[in-house]
Order: structure tokens, then sequence, then C-alpha cells
């Protein structure tokens, strides 16, 4: 069964791993792991920026940010070993991480082809590879925990200048084969006056609960919904950590139009175990329809990692935000 797309805007980009590439993927991982036990260690760390500025052949060609205006394309064909990993853990807390290393290796070994991967200091305890299951308790909260709920479209951690450029999302359990959803604002029409509000700094956009005490995050500034990327339209979107309805009737309108239209040309997607979506973050805003967890061991399982593009800028107005006092921390120290 291939992932199943629902969408009428442009097709799904996909790229398949030839079985070479497969087995080398898994093998250094599995020796990786094997070698130094975890990703603590700073020697593991520099093996898979080595290992990742070597690739070359198939893997380089593939391993690559997506190539079409729909921000978003899918590579097949990850090993995924379910019963090494487990049955899906109630909460990201409860991961085996020894039985994961090897799986969360390889993803940094792909995240590290295409440029930086780093993990959030207050999320998830500053882990490189985020694990996202649905969690007791948080059934109808808008996190990746979430499940009952639509998990509303939104770009990963909007909230921060130093937000992921790419992202990966790797499937490891999808037995209900739950969508994740998939905006392009390159697919959207908006009128040039919408455009143009849009573009204005108006509202700010605040962090989500996973990080902790919204008394520490500091003074909140507005930001632009809408920018400019040298390739075409960008943008910065959580509307359920936007205090949208605040702003001036004219940027409300535009920012519920520009929602619509969000919606309009979603698509969804359904990742299968060794699928691994590779997500531009400043063009797509992603999602998850609802489902009904079991909690049971067999709930949807994916793993996700950042990655930042220093050769990507972003609109210079970023540097003087202070990403309300939210830290990164980089697989290495050294730039690619």
């Amino acid at each position: 069964m291939s992932s199943a797309v629902d969408s009428a805007v442009r097709p799904l980009e996909i790229r398949t791993l030839g079985t070479r590439s497969r087995a080398m993927l898994h093998e250094l991982g599995t020796t990786l792991a094997a070698a130094y036990g975890s990703l603590s260690n700073p020697r593991c760390r520099q093996a898979i920026s080595a290992f990742a500025a070597n690739m070359d052949g198939e893997l380089r060609e593939k391993i690559r940010p997506p190539a079409t205006d729909s921000g978003i394309c899918v590579v097949r064909g990850l090993f995924v070993d379910e019963r090494s990993l487990g049955r899906t853990p109630p909460i990201w807390s409860a991961v085996d991480e020894a039985a994961s290393l090897p799986t969360d290796l390889q993803m940094l070994l792909l995240g590290s082809m295409i440029g930086r991967p780093f993990g959030w200091r207050g999320q998830q305890e500053g882990r490189l590879v985020n694990n996202v299951m649905p969690a007791r308790g948080y059934e109808n909260v808008q996190t990746g925990a979430s499940s009952s709920l639509l998990l509303s479209p939104h770009t990963e951690d909007a909230f921060h200048p130093h937000r992921s450029h790419v992202f990966l999302l790797s499937c490891i359990r999808n037995v209900d084969a739950v969508a994740t959803t998939i905006s392009s604002v390159r697919d959207v029409e908006l009128s040039p006056a919408d455009r143009e509000t849009l573009l204005r700094p108006t509202i700010p956009i605040m962090p989500d609960l996973t990080y902790g005490d919204m008394e520490r995050w500091g003074p909140a500034g507005p930001i632009p919904t809408l920018w400019e990327r040298s390739d075409g339209l960008c943008l910065r979107y959580d509307p359920d950590f936007t205090p949208w309805t605040e702003a001036d009737p004219e940027y409300q309108a535009a920012y519920r139009r520009l929602s619509e239209e969000l919606e309009r040309v979603g698509r969804r997607v359904v990742l299968e175990p060794g699928d691994v979506a590779i997500v531009d973050n400043d063009v797509v805003v992603h999602g998850r329809v609802p489902f009904t967890a079991r909690f049971d061991g067999t709930d949807r399982w994916l793993k996700r990692v950042n990655i930042a593009m220093p050769d990507r800028p972003r609109p210079v107005t970023e540097l003087d935000e202070n990403g309300y006092g939210q830290q990164v921390e980089y697989l290495c120290l050294e730039s690619k």
C-alpha cells in the first residue's frame, strides 16, 4: 500500500530508496549505535556529521529539500524494525532510547545531509529526535500528543526566529492510516491587498505549552504572517497560538481569508513505516486529522528531526526577536 494522498493541487513528490541505499543507512545506524551507545557521546555526533558529509550517489540525490512549490516530498524505504523498537510508548519520555538509537541515527544522518539537525532545550529535554505519539490527558490539546481533535495547520515552532527551515517526519507505526495534513502557501490565492496586509508585522506568535512556564517567556513582539524568499512566498502561521482576533479589522479579515485558502488547498498524506517526509517549514503548514487513540501500544508513532539551513536567509528583522528564551542545541557545533 502506498502513501495515500488526497489533493487536487499538485502531485506529491515521491523518492524511493534503492536496496543498496536502504541497506547502507541501516548498517550505519546499527554500527554507530553499537560503537557509541548514545547520542550524548560527542564522538557519535561527529561520526554522523562526517558520514553525512561524504555521502554521494543515490542518497545525495534523493535526500534534499523538496524540489517543488508543494513544499513536501516523501522518501520511501527507510529500514524500520518495529519488533526491535517495541510497542508505541504512552508518552515521549517512555521511549526506549537504546532500542530507538539505530533508527534515530539513520534520521540524523539524513538530516545532516540537508543541513544542521537540532533540538530545543525546552522541549523533550533537548532531544535531537522528537517522538510524536498520542498521550493520555492531551487528547484535546493543540500539541502533537493530541488525538481526538484536529491538529490545526501550523508552521513548526512558528514563534521562534530559529525554527527549522526543513524538518523530517519519519513513520514508525500507523496502522490506522492517520493522515498528516499539508498546505502550501504557494498554492493559495490572495488579493494583492490581503498579501500586503499580511506582510506587515502586526501580531505575535506564542509558544505552545510543551515549552514550559509562560511567565518566563518575556515580551511578545509583532511579526509578519507572510514574507518573501528569493524563490517565492513564505509564511509563519500558527493560529491557535496567535492573538489574531486582537488585530485591526483589515488584518483579521486577511488572516481569515488566508486560513480559508490554506484549508482549500490542503492535502492529506498518510505516512507508512519506512516513509520519511521532508517538509519545507517556510512554505508548508502541517497538521493532523483527528483519530481515536487506544493507548494499547499500537497507536501512530512518528519521529521528527528539525533542520537548520544557514544558506537560507530569513527576514533580517527576525534577528531582533528574543525567541521567548527558548534555545536550540545543534547536533554539532560546527556548521556544514
